[in-house]
């Protein structure tokens, strides 16, 4: 079977990538296309260890850095990559990568991690503080890349749709007008451990923050709560906020960019509690958090609902100002909450499981297209 993945971009790391890295695991000697490659900043060798096939994108100017500049041509860059000769394409997908065009004998599986957000339901977020020249323009061309975007999630390029969480699959039945199936990202409970009993440090002073440092992460909320409560805060994870999100910070809030995995479950096993600030798609490091035994502090919206039980393993907050969150953080008692009831919540996403199930569910869907498609010819077949 020749199989075909296909990423938006490969230029950090993150829990998308940690999907991907699954999928590459799965089938190994698949090709694996992408609009932007940078091995340096990605950091994977699973990744790296694939037959990586870049798209014409990779060449432009500062490409590597500043791919979102060429958001125009992602269309054109997606639809020039030449499937004809596959017979599974598995696009793994939060902008185009899902707009590939495929042979009719080709089964096209879309793991969906979120409808294209800047085209959909942030579409508003993203215009706010554009000067009116600006905002024409964007707003014109992203009224071409929602209908671009309609088309190339339709029956005709997608046959199956599988999405990370229900509040994603909620969206894709609101934009796209399809079902999909719900497989929950896996991460590994066997290395996201709390701190040994030899060595365990009750109750940490510093809250955490793990995530990519850009505007709908939201870490700016942190940033000024954090500025004003005088409460030592880490922020690990890079990203093109970095620069004015470290100079509106205090002497509390300390960033520590990228960090292996060895040295950010130290910080997870050490914290007082992990936050999270924004309506996330499903989100991973809140179950690396939680997998350390260590709880959630979220905001009440998306994925988070459906990975931490309030009151159990985690707890909310209702909206993303400073005042409500500074008032969650005064009122944050670590000592009610168990670690051993909150990893063994976290142990029901391991990785172990997740590797089954989305390999049977693959699998189920390329066999019931093969079998739809045979049925078909012999349906079409003239009689004899």
């Amino acid at each position: 079977m020749r199989v075909a993945i296909i990423h938006d971009w490969l230029t950090n790391p993150g829990g998308a990538e940690k999907c991907l890295e699954v999928l590459c695991e799965l089938f190994p000697h698949a090709d694996l296309y992408t609009l932007v490659y940078d091995e340096k900043r990605l950091n994977s060798k699973i990744i790296s260890s694939m037959n990586i096939k870049p798209s014409f994108i990779q060449k432009l100017p500062f490409a590597k850095t500043q791919y979102r500049n060429y958001l125009p041509l992602f269309p054109v860059a997606i639809e020039q990559f030449d499937l004809r000769h596959y017979d599974l394409v598995l696009s793994f997908s939060h902008c185009a990568a899902k707009g590939v065009i495929t042979s009719v004998g080709t089964c096209h599986i879309c793991y969906c991690c979120t409808p294209m957000r800047y085209a959909w339901d942030m579409y508003q977020d993203y215009m706010e503080g554009m000067g009116p020249l600006k905002k024409g323009l964007v707003s014109f061309f992203m009224t071409y890349l929602r209908m671009w975007d309609a088309n190339a999630s339709g029956a005709g390029r997608v046959n199956y749709f599988f999405s990370i969480s229900n509040y994603i699959s909620q969206k894709i039945r609101k934009y796209y007008n399809r079902d999909s199936e719900v497989i929950y990202p896996g991460l590994d409970t066997n290395f996201f451990t709390p701190s040994p009993a030899a060595v365990e440090k009750k109750y940490s002073n510093y809250f955490l923050i793990v995530s990519r440092l850009v505007t709908q992460k939201r870490i700016g909320l942190a940033v000024e709560a954090f500025n004003r409560l005088g409460l030592p805060l880490v922020v690990i994870g890079t990203g093109p906020d970095i620069g004015k999100l470290k100079k509106s910070a205090a002497s509390n809030i300390s960033f520590l960019g990228w960090q292996p995995d060895e040295i950010l479950r130290e910080y997870y096993r050490d914290a007082k509690a992990f936050l999270l600030l924004n309506e996330e798609d499903f989100g991973i490091t809140p179950l690396e958090a939680q997998s350390c035994g260590k709880p959630v502090i979220a905001y009440a919206k998306g994925g988070a609902l459906e990975t931490v039980i309030n009151g159990v393993t985690g707890t909310f907050f209702s909206s993303q100002t400073p005042e409500v969150l500074m008032e969650k953080i005064r009122d944050f008692n670590p000592a009610l909450f168990d670690s051993n009831i909150i990893r063994a919540h976290a142990i029901k996403f391991n990785i172990e499981d997740y590797k089954l199930r989305l390999w049977e569910s693959i699998m189920s869907r390329y066999n019931e297209f093969q079998s739809t498609a045979e049925a078909s010819e012999m349906s079409e077949s003239p009689l004899t």
